[in-house]
């Protein structure tokens, strides 16, 4: 499976970012047909059914994978081996590498977080630990500070959307080739899914792009095709079935999707399943968050927005301790508000019936 990383720009203040790579895609392929597929995988089930109805419809087509450095061990490996079990196409990674991003931000720590009134060893900790790591999701937390969230969702953008434009969608475009860009959106999923169209003229350019170089990408003919929209679950897992290819395995475990693990947006019972079947994936955050504290000039960072749980008000000091993974850990097993422990939650998590006073 071929990679591309590719430079972040850190927020559209930057040159757009360059190729990390002397292998670029063959953007001269399948000429002199003018237009070029693009199939997003992910790894989730809706992906694997689009890449499979990409493979029957028998024209060609590039299948990308966008590595954020947050998935499952078991995403990684169905990805890896999705090609040659359904045979189609190689899946192409491109990666975002925030090198120089963290560069300047090491630099900026050390000139002006001392003059903002940071004691010197916090500032001496935070440009240590500014540093890459090459997991993409990390670096670009260390770069911004604090973790994603509803308001800030920069993560898709920066993760996702920036390193395919770069490394896939803007080489074929500048090619003067238009770009068909297929995505695995059902209508069933969610109301805003629902009013989304099967076929647009799209902006495929990343929202953190400089705004004129955002509104130039306007020129390129580029749209979004997304052929499974009106399709149901079983018409997804039927596609599965007809290539006797098996879903990722994560959704026999119980998982509802597979996408960043966990994701910043997981609910309550997700929260709770994964720290259940993967409790590393909560070791693993719970480590980023210290990370993430020690290069935040607040000097904590937590996962999930600490202002959103039920247990915070207003003025309240954040810590890691009150309201990082392993406190929303906990919050997943109660039920009322996070007052009480939720019986069925125990006994999902194997407790026995003694230990829940059902035995006498």
């Amino acid at each position: 499976m071929r990679e591309i990383i590719v430079d972040s720009f850190a927020g559209g203040k930057h040159p757009a970012p360059q190729f990390r790579t002397a292998r670029r895609v063959p953007t001269g392929r399948n000429h002199p047909q003018p237009w070029e597929h693009v199939v997003s995988v992910s790894g989730g089930k809706d992906s694997t059914a689009l890449y499979l109805l990409a493979i029957e419809r028998g024209m060609p087509f590039t299948a990308v994978f966008a590595d954020t450095g947050h998935e499952h061990p078991a995403t990684y490996e169905y990805i890896a081996q999705l090609a040659e079990r359904a045979g189609g196409p190689p899946i192409l990674t491109v990666k975002a590498d925030f090198t120089e991003a963290m560069a300047r931000k090491r630099a900026f720590i050390l000139a002006k977080w001392p003059a903002a009134g940071v004691p010197i060893d916090r500032v001496e900790r935070a440009a240590a630990l500014m540093r890459p790591t090459g997991i993409p999701f990390l670096d670009l937390v260390m770069v911004k500070g604090r973790f994603p969230g509803a308001k800030s969702r920069f993560c898709t953008d920066e993760l996702k959307i920036a390193p395919m434009w770069f490394g896939v969608q803007k080489p074929v475009l500048e090619a003067g080739r238009s770009l068909i860009s297929w995505q695995g959106v059902r209508a069933e999923e969610s109301l805003v899914r629902r009013q989304m169209l099967r076929w647009q003229r799209v902006n495929l350019a990343p929202f953190s792009l400089p705004k004129r170089e955002r509104e130039a990408a306007w020129a390129f003919r580029a749209y979004t095709y997304r052929p499974i929209h009106s399709w149901l679950l079983a018409d997804v897992f039927a596609m599965h079935d007809r290539h006797g290819i098996a879903p990722n395995p994560l959704y026999a475990r119980g998982a509802e999707r597979v996408g960043c693990w966990p994701c910043i947006f997981a609910k309550k019972d997700e929260i709770r399943l994964i720290a259940q079947i993967d409790p590393s994936a909560i070791d693993r955050v719970e480590e980023w968050e210290s990370i993430a504290g020690g290069v935040s000039k607040r000097g904590a960072a937590t996962f999930f927005c600490a202002t959103d749980d039920p247990l915070y008000h207003d003025g309240g000091t954040v810590t890691a301790e009150q309201f990082g993974i392993r406190a929303r850990v906990e919050w997943s097993k109660t039920t009322r508000g996070g007052v009480q422990y939720d019986l069925m939650a125990r006994f999902e998590a194997g407790a026995s019936c003694l230990e829940v006073g059902q035995c006498e």
